[in-house]
């Protein structure tokens, strides 16, 4: 996620069960919005209203690329592209190389494999120069636009 995202706005559409998670990589801000108080927020703000449905529908066709990527993409080819979007590849502005520390086993599950084989990936993304290890106390990992390549070489 990253500033101004929503989570829990399927409680608006009347879903009485969490469906999802959200966890922070860094230090964040929340604001819980009561669902009266978000309902009359979109009902009477426009420009708010119109943020709030171009983050859904931004995130609706997210859920369809990530769907497909399940379907029809390579363990390692879902890592990279997981790798890029942490990196903020493709979207406005510069990217961030350094993504914040992040542990092979949340890697894991964000792509639907197993822990050894993103550490496999992992060395095989570095010793191609695609990634970089910071090392340190903040562990960041510094992804290299190159490795588009893994993603878009079929």
């Amino acid at each position: 996620m990253s500033e101004a995202n929503f989570f829990g706005e399927g409680a608006l559409a009347g879903q009485p069960l969490r469906m999802g998670s959200a966890v922070a990589m860094t230090d964040c801000e929340l604001m819980r919005i009561e669902k009266k108080a978000m309902m009359e927020a979109l009902h009477r703000e426009h420009a708010f209203s119109d943020v709030f449905v171009a983050y859904l529908l931004a995130r609706n066709i997210r859920y369809e690329e990530d769907l497909v990527d399940q379907l029809f993409n390579s363990s390692e080819k879902r890592l990279a592209r997981v790798l890029l979007m942490l990196a903020h590849f493709g979207k406005e502005g510069v990217p961030q190389t350094v993504v914040p520390k992040i542990s092979q086993e949340t890697l894991a599950e964000m792509i639907g494999t197993t822990r050894s084989r993103v550490s496999f990936f992992m060395n095989r993304f570095r010793r191609l120069g695609f990634i970089h290890y910071s090392g340190g106390i903040e562990g960041g990992l510094e992804v290299h636009s190159s490795l588009l390549n893994v993603v878009l070489h079929d």
